[in-house]
C-alpha cells in the first residue's frame, strides 16, 4: 500500500480559487452578510428584557430560511462547553446549547444556497484530525460545498478540564493546529494514503473520502493574536476577529483599521487574500430615539448575575481579542455594537467595510423581528450605496 509525505499548505487549492464554489459566489458582494444564530439560551445578549429568541433547532432553522430568503450568505454556529446551568442568572444564560457541528450541517441540508459554518474546538478530549476531516468531508457533500469549519483552539481555562485536560500554552495551541488542519487538508486532497510521525499526531495509512467539491471545506480562523493570524495565513479562508477597542462603535473604528492591516499582513506573498469578519450586534429601530430608548430597556433589565459569572469564568482565560471589553459590553453583547435608526446602522456597517472588513456577521436582541426590520429597512440602504449587489433568489 503507498503512502506519500504531506505536501505544503501553498500547493493546494482551496474554495476562493474556484469561482463556482459558494465562498467565490458569495466574496462577490462588496459586504457579505451572515447571521451569528443564537443556538444558546439568551443568544449574545444577557437581559432579561422580554424577546422571542430562542436557542431551539426550529428557531434557528426559521432564522436561517429567513436569512437565506433576505440574500444573507452565511450562518454561523457558536462553540463553548459549559457546567449545569449554564451562567446562571435569572435569565439561566446559555443553560442551553446546541452543538453547532451538529446544527450547522443540519442546516445546510435544509438551504439552498446559505453558508453554514460551524465552530470545533479541535485540541480537547482525542479528536483526531483523521476523524474530524471524514466528517467535514460528508458535511461538505451533505451541503453541495457551502459548509465551513471555523477552526479553535480554546482560550477558556474551565473547558479543557471538562475533557480531563489542561489548557495548553496560547501559542502552542497554534503549533497543534497547524500541524491538525495540515494533516485534514493533506487528507481531503486524498492523492494517496498518508502516513507521518508529527510532533503531536501519527497516521499510518491513512485516507478518507470522498473528496470535498471545492479542494476542501471553508476553512474559518476565530483570530486575534499574532499567533492566530500566521496560523490563518497557512490555513483560512475567512477570519472572525474581534474589536481590540472594545464594544462601543466610536471606540472601536478607530483601532480596527490597524487591526485587519494585521490579519492580512502574513498573507503578503501567498498569493490569497482572507475574507475578514466581524460580529457587530444591531439595534435598529424606525427612529433614533426608539432605537435608544429599545437599548435602554435592554440594558434596564441587565442580567447581573450571569454576567459577574461571564466575567469571572471569561477573565481565566489567555484570548487576546477582549482586553478592552467591560462586564457593560455582555448586556447587549456582539464584538461591536451600532445602535440607531435604519442610516445610521446603514452608516455603521459602511464604516466597517470602509475600515477593512468584507463581512459582518451580525447578531439581535430579539432575532426574527429584528432580522426581519433590517432586511426591510437596511437592506435596501445598503444596495443603494453600493455595498450590497442585488441577489437573485429565485432558487432560495
Amino acid at each position: 500500500m503507498s503512502t506519500v509525505s504531506i505536501e505544503p499548505p501553498a500547493q493546494r487549492r482551496g474554495p476562493l480559487e474556484f469561482p463556482e464554489s459558494p465562498l467565490a459566489q458569495a466574496a462577490r458582494q462588496p459586504l457579505m452578510l451572515g447571521l451569528f444564530l443564537p443556538t444558546q439560551t439568551g443568544g449574545f445578549s444577557q437581559s432579561t428584557y422580554p424577546r422571542t429568541t430562542d436557542w431551539s433547532f426550529e428557531y434557528n432553522k426559521r432564522l436561517s430560511l429567513r436569512a437565506e430568503a433576505h440574500g444573507f450568505e452565511f450562518v454561523f454556529g457558536l462553540q463553548q462547553w459549559i457546567p449545569k446551568g449554564g451562567f446562571g442568572g435569572p435569565s439561566r444564560y446559555r443553560e442551553n446549547f446546541l452543538d453547532p457541528f451538529m446544527s450547522t450541517v443540519a442546516l445546510s441540508a435544509l438551504t439552498t444556497r446559505l453558508i453554514t459554518i460551524s465552530t470545533v474546538h479541535i485540541l480537547y478530549g482525542d479528536l483526531h484530525p483523521l476523524y474530524l476531516a471524514r466528517f467535514a468531508a460528508t458535511a461538505d457533500h451533505i451541503a453541495g460545498g457551502k459548509f465551513g469549519l471555523n477552526m479553535v483552539t480554546g482560550y477558556d481555562a474551565a473547558e479543557p478540564r471538562m475533557f480531563g485536560m489542561q489548557r495548553v500554552a496560547h501559542d502552542e495551541r497554534y503549533d497543534r493546529a497547524d500541524e491538525f488542519v495540515d494533516i485534514m487538508e493533506a487528507l481531503w486532497e486524498g492523492s494517496e494514503n498518508i502516513t507521518r510521525e508529527g510532533r503531536f499526531y501519527r497516521l499510518e495509512g491513512a485516507y478518507v473520502s470522498p473528496r470535498p467539491k471545492y479542494g476542501r471545506p471553508i476553512m474559518v480562523s476565530a483570530s486575534a493574536s499574532q499567533a492566530g493570524f500566521e496560523y490563518a495565513s497557512r490555513h483560512s479562508d475567512i477570519v472572525f476577529t474581534s474589536s481590540p477597542g472594545g464594544a462601543i462603535f466610536e471606540r472601536a473604528i478607530e483601532v480596527l483599521p490597524e487591526h485587519v492591516a494585521k490579519i492580512r499582513a502574513p498573507y503578503a506573498g501567498t498569493g490569497r487574500s482572507p475574507k475578514v469578519i466581524i460580529f457587530p450586534l444591531i439595534i435598529c429601530k424606525e427612529t433614533r430615539a426608539e432605537a435608544f430608548a429599545y437599548r435602554d430597556a435592554i440594558v434596564a433589565q441587565a442580567d447581573l448575575e450571569s454576567i459577574r459569572a461571564y466575567t469571572a469564568r471569561h477573565s481565566g482565560g489567555d484570548a487576546q481579542g477582549w482586553q478592552q471589553h467591560v462586564p457593560a459590553d455582555r448586556v447587549l453583547g456582539g464584538h461591536v455594537q451600532i445602535v440607531g435608526d435604519p442610516n445610521d446602522v446603514a452608516d455603521g456597517l459602511q464604516r466597517l467595510h470602509e475600515a477593512g472588513f468584507d463581512g459582518v456577521q451580525i447578531g439581535f436582541y430579539d432575532y426574527a423581528p429584528d432580522l426581519e426590520f433590517f432586511a426591510a429597512r437596511v437592506l435596501p440602504l445598503l444596495e443603494a450605496r453600493g455595498l450590497r449587489v442585488p441577489v437573485d433568489l429565485s432558487a432560495t
